[in-house]
């Protein structure tokens, strides 16, 4: 990480399938990439820009950048001096649970924007996370219930995915299905065309249109996933990297943070605390808060210099 940057990714343990990101960026890059959770990133410091399918978009203070599950995006500073933001990634299931109650829709739902201008609802991301950090479970859990909720009401709804209907579309779909059984040992492009009767050309072309992203830039995304899978269930970042077909762990590391925003080590070791902090063992138990609340949830930390302000 740059000189300056710094990233806290935690999860708090009152807050089951959420994740949390507070971090400052100045020359960080994220490569196209996507997510199985929704990103509710809320500005409170500069500009981020990001690719949002074919589309460059800005997020500033006062401002969300919302991505659905599988939704194709890059990220980097939109202005010299970087950015600052609080991010919530809730888990597909807890989302689609807040839209049935508070909004009686039931299926699939998502967001039509993928920035939105509402001071407010930045206020609650920012509101939950702080209420995270001082071990508040009934105010982060309300208002992460809240603030999904509002965003539903002026920028979301159902989503009905269209099945695949063309040829490419099917070929497509056919070669990410290939991809992710032989995730460790990928055939060429050549070779995955000749298997489904199509040229590599139009196979790249037609995979793109579907996944906004070419079949090696998906397999890497893909790849991350899978090791986050692998981290969560305890396999240290060096087996996880070989399982999901990087060459090492330094391979993983780099393809990793430009994801996820921090190191596999780092993520893993937030997630082994929150586990902690459920089970009530270990240091981030119940015991003394001299290291603060966000301590006793069982947050970890992975950053350059102070932390970020806001």
């Amino acid at each position: 990480m740059a000189s300056g940057e710094r990233a806290r990714y935690w999860q708090y343990s009152e807050l089951p399938g959420v994740d949390l990101l507070h971090a400052h960026y100045i020359h960080k890059a994220f490569a196209r990439h996507t997510h199985e959770t929704f990103v509710f990133a809320a500005i409170t410091e500069g500009v981020e820009a990001f690719h949002y399918r074919d589309e460059l978009v800005h997020a500033g203070p006062g401002q969300i950048a919302l991505v659905n599950p599988d939704t194709s995006h890059t990220g980097h500073a939109g202005v010299p001096e970087g950015w600052t933001y609080r991010t919530i990634y809730p888990d597909a299931g807890l989302v689609r649970s807040i839209a049935a109650d508070t909004l009686a829709l039931r299926g699939s739902v998502g967001f039509t924007a993928p920035v939105i201008d509402d001071p407010y609802a930045a206020r609650l991301v920012v509101g939950v996370h702080r209420a995270a950090e001082e071990g508040n479970a009934l105010a982060a859990d309300s208002l992460l219930r809240l603030v999904t909720a509002r965003m539903l009401r002026s920028h979301g709804g159902l989503i009905t995915p269209l099945p695949p209907r063309s040829a490419g579309a099917r070929n497509a779909a056919r070669a990410r299905a290939v991809l992710e059984e032989r995730m460790a040992d990928p055939p060429t492009l050549e070779q995955l065309a000749t298997d489904l009767g199509t040229s590599p050309f139009a196979l790249l072309r037609a995979f793109r249109d579907a996944y906004g992203m070419p079949p090696h830039t998906w397999l890497t995304d893909a790849r991350v996933r899978r090791a986050r899978r692998l981290l969560d269930a305890g396999t240290p970042p060096a087996d996880a990297a070989v399982a999901v077909g990087f060459t090492d762990q330094p391979h993983l590391n780099r393809h990793f943070t430009r994801s996820v925003g921090v190191p596999p080590g780092a993520y893993q070791r937030s997630r082994g605390a929150a586990r902690l902090g459920d089970s009530g063992g270990g240091s981030g138990g119940s015991g003394g808060r001299s290291g603060g609340a966000a301590s006793g949830a069982g947050a970890r930390t992975y950053k350059t210099g102070r932390p970020p302000r806001t």
